[in-house]
């Protein structure tokens, strides 16, 4: 995998080990840039040497009170530098989701204003730079059904969390 030019890499880095992968933090001084979750044992800054911060450590200690079952709700700060108006408006949707609520793509549409804009919301459900944190799993078809997940392993991935939330899926 290459590895990111200097510019471009974060100032902080974490990766910490996950019952779905190890996971791969990033933040500026702001708050949390990205969270990647390992896919076919790779992570995107895998040869960039870790740089803690406290975020990053808060971040790693609440993730793990989530993965334990202790923790339903994050307390983070979220710097979201990338996306479009509407991929940031479909983002701030699902961080208003709560553990163990579950929405379907066109609900999410209509809730932002977009009805019948259901491949659209995929796309930025599945560009989501901070999954958990901002539950994009937490988006099924309307029939319950898990249509995919761009994060960690996929499908696997996602019904893992599901599951671990207690949301029931197909």
């Amino acid at each position: 995998m290459d590895s990111i030019p200097t510019a471009l890499t974060p100032p902080h880095l974490l990766r910490l080990p996950s019952p779905i992968g190890r996971l791969e933090l990033t933040a500026d001084d702001e708050g949390i840039l990205s969270l990647s979750i390992e896919t076919d044992g790779q992570l995107p800054l895998d040869a960039t040497p870790e740089a803690p911060s406290a975020v990053l450590q808060r971040a790693a200690e609440q993730l793990g009170e989530y993965f334990n079952g202790t923790r339903q709700t994050f307390d983070l700060p979220v710097h979201l530098t990338r996306g479009t108006e509407f991929q940031r408006s479909v983002w701030a949707r699902l961080a208003s989701l709560k553990f163990g609520d579950v929405i379907s793509y066109g609900a999410l549409g209509n809730d932002i204003g977009r009805p019948g804009s259901g491949r659209a919301i995929g796309g930025a459900v599945g560009a989501n730079p901070v999954p958990i944190i901002i539950g994009c799993h937490r988006v099924l078809a309307t029939s319950g059904q898990i249509t995919g997940y761009s994060a960690g392993e996929g499908i696997p991935t996602k019904a893992w969390l599901l599951s671990h939330e207690g949301i029931a899926h197909r």
